[in-house]
């Protein structure tokens, strides 16, 4: 992993720019994934995904609850020369999936928008995928809340309905106290209790999305 090289991305991801969307396809787009028990692959066990992006042609989204080992913010800002003023809030890198690990997302609250380079998902919750969110941030004058993460999740065109159908996973609206709560290893539980699961039912045969 690069991170100097890698946080540079486009103005807009690329793949965020397709969002002719069929009518006919419902949209998960600002929904939280929630991983079921038994899925079989270690990289999603337990986790929440945040859907930024999903229409006809398949679907992008951050992992949320995952950090990224011993990488922090506070580390990746001194890897790429940009300094930081006393008091700057701070916290840990996410691992937001497993395609283009060496890339930098930050999923964050609405009172930040850049308009050429923030993608409004809805519901108060916006993506910018630039360099310069993470000066703002290093400034002071980035979101009040955020996730920086890097890498992301994606499927092909009917390849998460398909993992849905196949009871991978469940889904339910999302809420900015889940996806901001700094407890990662509470937001798993959390989601659930929010679509009114217990996680003690839970098992990898059954599930409702």
């Amino acid at each position: 992993m690069r991170p100097k090289d890698a946080l540079q991305p486009p103005t807009r991801c690329s793949y965020l720019q397709r969002v002719d969307v069929n009518p006919e396809t419902p949209s998960l787009t600002g929904k939280l994934l929630i991983a079921m028990p038994g899925m079989g692959d270690p990289r999603f066990e337990h986790g929440v995904i945040y859907l930024c992006s999903h229409t006809d042609e398949g679907a992008m989204g951050l992992i949320v609850n995952k950090p990224a080992g011993d990488l922090s913010l506070d580390g990746l800002l001194e890897k790429l020369e940009i300094r930081t003023i006393p008091g700057a809030v701070r916290g840990p890198i996410h691992f937001g999936g497993p395609v283009e690990t060496g890339r930098g997302f930050v999923l964050h609250s609405m009172d930040y928008d850049v308009s050429e380079g923030t993608l409004d998902v809805g519901g108060g919750i916006g993506m910018t995928a630039t360099l310069d969110i993470l000066t703002d941030i290093a400034e002071g004058r980035g979101p009040e809340r955020k996730i920086v993460a890097l890498g992301y999740a994606g499927w092909g065109p009917g390849q998460l309905e398909g993992e849905i159908v196949q009871n991978g996973w469940l889904t339910v609206d999302a809420s900015p106290d889940i996806l901001f709560n700094p407890d990662n290893g509470g937001k798993w539980m959390a989601a659930l209790a929010a679509l009114g699961v217990d996680a003690l039912t839970l098992s990898s045969d059954a599930g409702r999305a």
